[in-house]
């Protein structure tokens, strides 16, 4: 059929439509001739399938002969689909014979190709008969295939087919192609043989060609060209030019040096530089704690704002011409638009006078008075710009137009210079005003005589009685019984009066009477009653203004008649009291909060913190005897308190009153028994007093009756302060028994076997410990640093891996990793391992200090001091940093005050202390180096990297604070 080429002319097959197959249907002619002809429908074709179908008796085909599949997406795929004709392309098609033999034929042929493939995926060979083929146009009648003769019923299943192949072709694949991993399997299983000298003996990696080496030294000389501005700076430095430039300044010896910047002053910029990071540093320590310093918002205090632009004087020549010109034009315009608005003329004058003009000044000050007489501002302003004489006239001028302005009269009086005639120009002044108290009391204090003044003063209060100022001044020069008359008189007039309750209050003290006579109750009722009552605050300051000026007695009256006013029992009263002490002690009123606290402690009897806040502010603040006084009441009101009791014990026994300390710590064993800090006290004692045979027996009897981790491990402690350390292995180990999570009894047998240097004992020690306490940080460094003093810097490597991920995020255990490389002289490592640290742990002053200190150079520790600042609010180590980095620069006062500030910070931190002390010698007086270590010892630091070393060195076992202290300085680099 394809071979015959005359197809033109032959007729067309059944139902064959032209252009159908393209989907040319449906169109029109340009002419309108109609639509064309169009193929069968879908229903026709239905139907013939069906007709067909019937006749050879079986089901309807479709496309290739195969049962129609209905997949779960029904949707055909869009790129097969007509944009015109969603259905497809042929579905109005004729369906002829043609057709269905080409579906059966191409289905036949699909059917052939399934056996094939079937038979090719076989992996056993084939039977022995023979497999023959004979042409498939006998069997099918068709002219062209083969038809497979055999027998081939002996197949195998089908697992033995393509899968099993592919699975077997695998295997053998591998067995010929291992892979690395595969390979070394044997070697792996047989490191669990290995010892731990062997692994301690195992080489460092290193580059062992050189190659690398030489590439990197390439890569760091680099070569540049001589820029051309260096070539001119050359040329031009050894000429001279004496030319002389308009606005006085030698001219520059070549044009082009002020553009190509050769004559930049490198020193300056640095100067500046180093100066703005100093400010910024500044900025940033008074910041911190408040508001971050962000660098995106400024604060600014609306109250101090207007101060400090006042207090910034601008001088003369100063301001820029421009702008005075600018403002003096908008100033006349203001005096043109509203001629009786004094504060304009007043600001013109004062322009006048920034400029230079006083002259100008008083002339346009004149015209402002002359134009608003009734000005008392304008005709200040004009007095101070002229000279006395001339001051002396515009004053009398100034008072004929307003003889009731009390600041004109006082001002006309300084402007006197003899003292009867100022007493004369108030008395004229008394004449107009007699109700003015300005005037009265500069009146008073020009008198000399107290009797004159008394006279005066008496005038006064008549002349005006209801003024508490004038009273109280004229009870102030009588004598106590006159003053009491006064006081009586006054509180006639001024019954609202609280000045005049405190003063009574106060003459009462003078008199003796204070503790006799409680002025301030009947204060409180008659104030409450006449609706005057001040609030608790205000009652607060005036107490403290008592304690300023020596009413000790007024300072606690106040106190204790009006701290609960207003304060119901529903409110925090414990917590707002401890804050109003917290207060006065900040701004030094310790008796007020003396006070404070005596009266909280009248209403909270037995509350434990309360009297350890007013035994901590006799102990800074007060005497000995008054400590010990308030520790005995505070035991009886709090017996069930044991840090009561060893407070009390402490005190008696720094005082060199042993016996009194062991009878405290027996009566706090009858209120407390089988307490293990009055056990350890009480060994604390006898082992500082060297009575170490009733130490160990009081540890023995705790052991049995108090038998915690902390009384084995102070047992241990014990033993290896006096040298036992067979003793203290044999404790340790029964204590490990016993509390085998305890980390500090790991940390103590570790240490014993590592100071008998027997490091393999300490190695298992460590190792065990870790594993019982994966979570100790201190179990891990000192594990790491045994294998670093072992000279396996691999290995404490390795231990400080797995101890950041059994503890992530630790700035202790970035820290020491970073060191380990640092003194392994890895700077590179160490750098890379600190960005890792900075990046995990952020907020850590432990990592910034370190990475400031010892891996930047010294030109970029203050901008990285400044960055560190602004991520780290408040930490004591980074204070610590920043004050020695001004240290090195010389800065001695700004390292003084950082050094405080971290010293306020956190004052139990030993390593701060060391440093500040360490600072002083070099660069302090003796007095504050005394001061230092006496607060130093009132605080007893108990933290820090070097402080922990020292104290709990067994060495160093009975050194006080202030040895302690010393050790620590001559240790810190």
């Amino acid at each position: 059929m394809s071979g015959r080429k005359d197809f033109l002319s032959q007729p067309a097959p059944e139902n064959y439509v032209a252009g159908l197959g393209r989907g040319a249907t449906g169109f029109t002619t340009r002419s309108d001739l109609g639509p064309a002809r169009e193929g069968p429908s879908e229903d026709q074709i239905k139907e013939a399938l069906a007709k067909r179908a019937q006749q050879l008796g079986a089901a309807p085909p479709t496309a290739y002969g195969a049962t129609e599949k209905k997949e779960e997406n029904d949707d055909d795929d869009e790129r097969f689909q007509d944009p015109e004709n969603e259905v497809g392309l042929f579905a109005n098609g004729a369906y002829d014979r043609d057709d269905d033999e080409a579906d059966r034929i191409y289905q036949e042929v699909d059917e052939k190709m399934d056996r094939r493939r079937k038979i090719r995926r076989l992996v056993s060979p084939f039977h022995s008969t023979p497999l023959t083929f004979r042409p498939a146009s006998k069997v099918l009648g068709l002219s062209h295939g083969l038809v497979l003769e055999g027998q081939i019923a002996d197949l195998k299943p089908v697992d033995t087919y393509r899968e099993a192949r592919e699975a077997q072709e695998r295997k053998e694949y591998e067995a010929n192609n291992p892979k690395i991993q595969q390979q070394f399997a044997d070697l792996k299983r047989s490191l669990a043989s290995v010892s731990d000298e062997d692994w301690a003996n195992i080489p460092e990696v290193g580059d062992l060609t050189g190659k690398n080496r030489r590439t990197k030294q390439n890569l760091r000389q680099r070569f540049y060209a001589v820029p051309d501005s260096v070539i001119a700076g050359a040329r031009d430095s050894t000429q001279f030019d004496t030319t002389v430039t308009e606005d006085g300044s030698q001219a520059n010896g070549s044009g082009a040096d002020s553009v190509d910047g050769t004559m930049t002053n490198f020193a300056d910029i640095g100067a500046a530089r180093d100066k703005v990071l100093q400010v910024r540093l500044d900025q940033a320590a008074l910041g911190s704690g408040t508001d971050s310093t962000a660098g995106t918002s400024t604060n600014i205090d609306p109250k101090g704002y207007l101060t400090s632009l006042s207090k910034s004087e601008i001088k003369t020549g100063e301001a820029e011409v421009g702008d005075i010109k600018r403002v003096r034009v908008l100033l006349e315009s203001v005096i043109k638009t509203n001629p009786k608005h004094a504060p304009g003329w007043i600001a013109a004058a004062r322009l006048e006078e920034v400029a230079g003009k006083v002259v100008a000044a008083r002339n346009v000050i004149a015209r402002g008075c002359e134009v608003c007489p009734k000005s008392e501002d304008a005709w200040l302003e004009n007095i101070r710009l002229n000279d006395n004489h001339n001051a002396k006239i515009i004053a009398a001028k100034a008072i004929t137009h307003n003889d009731r302005s009390t600041r004109l009269w006082i001002e006309a009086m300084k402007l006197e210079n003899d003292p009867r005639a100022k007493k004369r120009v108030l008395r004229r002044a008394l004449d107009i005003m007699k109700t003015s108290v300005a005037i009265w009391k500069e009146a008073v204090n020009l008198e000399e005589d107290p009797a004159d003044a008394r006279l005066l003063l008496a005038k006064a209060t008549e002349e005006i009685p209801l003024s508490a100022e004038l009273w109280l001044a004229l009870a102030r020069l009588e004598t106590p019984e006159q003053a009491q008359k006064v006081l009586n008189k006054a509180h006639l007039a001024i019954p609202t009066s609280y000045e005049l309750w405190v003063a009574a209050a106060r003459l009462q003290e003078q008199k003796g009477n204070g503790n006799k006579t409680n002025m301030m109750r009947r204060a409180v009722q008659e104030l409450a009653q006449e609706s005057a009552m001040l609030k608790r605050e205000e009652w607060i300051s005036e107490a403290e203004k008592c304690e300023d000026e020596g009413a000790i007695l007024t300072c606690g009256a106040i106190i204790r008649e009006t701290l609960g006013y207003s304060l119901d029992e529903d409110d925090d009263r414990k917590e707002i009291w401890m804050d109003d002490a917290k207060s006065s002690i900040a701004r030094g009123k310790y008796e007020t909060a003396r006070a404070i606290y005596a009266y909280a402690l009248r209403v909270f009897v037995n509350r434990k913190s309360v009297w350890l806040a007013a035994a901590d502010l006799e102990r800074n603040h007060g005497s000995k005897v008054a400590l010990w006084q308030l520790l005995e009441k505070a035991v009886e009101a709090c017996p069930q308190s044991e840090v009561l009791w060893m407070q009390l014990a402490k005190e008696k026994w720094q005082a060199g009153e042993i016996n009194e300390a062991r009878r405290v710590l027996g009566k706090a064993f009858n209120q407390n028994p089988n307490n293990e800090d009055i056990w350890l006290a009480a060994v604390k004692l006898e082992a500082d007093n060297q009575q170490t045979t009733q130490a160990r027996e009081l540890l023995q009897t705790a052991r049995q009756e108090a038998g915690t981790d902390r009384v084995w491990i102070k047992s241990v402690a014990f033993e290896r302060q006096l040298g036992n350390v067979a003793a203290a292995l044999d404790l340790v180990t029964q204590a490990l028994q016993i509390y085998p999570k305890a980390d500090k009894l790991w940390m103590m047998k570790g240490q014993i076997y590592e100071a008998e240097n027997k490091l393999h004992q300490a190695r298992e020690a460590y190792n065990t410990g870790t594993r019982a306490c994966p979570k100790s940080v201190p179990l891990w460094l000192l594990a790491s640093r045994l294998e670093e003093k072992a000279g396996v810097v691999v290995k404490a490597r390795s231990v400080l891996d797995r101890a950041r991920l059994a503890v992530p995020k630790n700035a202790q255990l970035w820290t020491e990793s970073v060191r380990v490389e640092r003194r392994a002289k890895n700077v590179a490592q160490a750098k890379n391992l600190m960005a890792k640290a900075l990046q995990e742990v952020p907020n850590s002053g432990l990592l910034w200090s370190e990475s400031i200190w010892h891996l930047e150079p010294r030109t970029q520790r203050k901008p990285r001091s400044l960055e560190a600042i602004k991520k780290v609010e408040n930490d004591s180590t980074l204070f610590v940093t920043v004050a020695r980095v001004f240290w090195g620069e010389r800065r001695l006062e700004k390292a003084a005050s950082w050094f405080e500030k971290a010293i306020l910070l956190d004052a139990d931190l030993g390593d701060t202390w060391g440093w500040y002390l360490k600072f002083l010698i070099q660069h302090g007086t003796e007095e504050k180096r005394e001061d230092v270590i006496a607060k130093c010892v009132l605080s007893e630091p108990k933290h820090g990297e070097i402080w922990q070393t020292v104290a709990k060195d067994p060495a160093n076992a009975y050194q006080c604070t202030e040895d302690v202290l010393k050790i620590v300085v001559g240790l810190l680099e």
